[in-house]
């Protein structure tokens, strides 16, 4: 058994240094995130590509790490509609408070990348862009979805339990996202002082998320909420922008900050009512 623990622990680590470094990569060197694709597709090709291989390798199916046809529908719609709440929400607060400041605001419809310093690719909203970016957004959460709440979350569990295995998976996705911050200061967008700040924000940022996702798996037994709610984050973020005089998505953070804390909110309260419905 101890064998069997330890071989999780390493798995879990190889898996996320070799993807990380292929990300850094990619990120920093090849770019392809400053293209009309808009994001860093290669990076999350090879994260598919390295789920099937552990999938084989360790006689895993896909039902195995939530990719099951059970409740599938049911749990789509529920991620789909958590986004919408809390971006609807979201969107409602960010123009009430530039109002507030005097600024004149318009919603504006067109396909970029997301970027800590704002968009770097900015691409009019045609059939053909529209396309790449749902074709892009799709392969990017079944990539994180199925390496984080899938694989890393399994391995996990058979280890620590789902609970400390839930904290490690969120914790690596958070830690994830900080070649967001290396790269601002690799572009000499950002000094050390201001990268370290943002690092540690994103990281909490992205671990609120993989905890609550990590939530909904243990909840609905299928990677699917999730996978809905995090392709409409992302896909209602390259497509929907807030515009003022002065610029583009400057309150997108906070934005994002505030759909993520109600998102958590209302999975941990709907978790809580199933613990005392099930209690009862």
């Amino acid at each position: 058994m101890k064998e069997r623990n330890g071989g999780a622990v390493i798995k879990i680590a190889s898996l996320f240094c070799l993807c990380s470094v292929v990300e850094y990569i990619e990120f920093l060197y090849v770019r392809t995130d400053q293209t009309i694709v808009a994001d860093n597709i290669g990076t999350k090709l090879f994260c598919i590509l390295t789920i099937v291989i552990v999938l084989r390798r360790s006689n895993f199916r896909l039902a195995d790490i939530g990719f099951c046809t059970k409740r599938m529908l049911r749990s789509i719609l529920s991620g789909l509609a958590l986004g919408v709440i809390t971006f609807g929400i979201s969107y409602f607060v960010e123009i009430l408070f530039l109002r507030s400041q005097g600024h004149h605001i318009s919603l504006q419809f067109f396909v970029s990348n997301f970027a800590l310093t704002g968009a770097t690719t900015q691409v009019t909203a045609t059939f053909v862009a529209l396309s790449i970016c749902v074709a892009v957004n799709i392969i990017n959460v079944l990539a994180e979805e199925g390496l984080f709440r899938g694989i890393i979350l399994k391995l996990g569990k058979e280890r620590f339990g789902f609970f400390t295995a839930n904290w490690i998976q969120a914790a690596l996705f958070g830690v994830w996202h900080i070649v967001m911050v290396v790269l601002g200061i690799y572009d000499g967008l950002m000094d050390i002082s201001t990268a370290v700040i943002m690092a540690i924000g994103y990281v909490i940022l992205a671990g609120i998320l993989g905890l609550e996702w990590g939530l909904c798996v243990s909840m609905s037994g299928t990677l699917w909420v999730g996978i809905s709610e995090h392709f409409f984050n992302n896909f209602i973020g390259n497509t929907l922008h807030v515009v003022t005089e002065s610029g583009t998505d400057e309150l997108q953070i906070a934005r994002i900050v505030l759909s993520n804390i109600l998102s958590l909110a209302i999975v941990l309260i709907v978790s809580r009512c199933k613990k005392e419905k099930t209690c009862v």
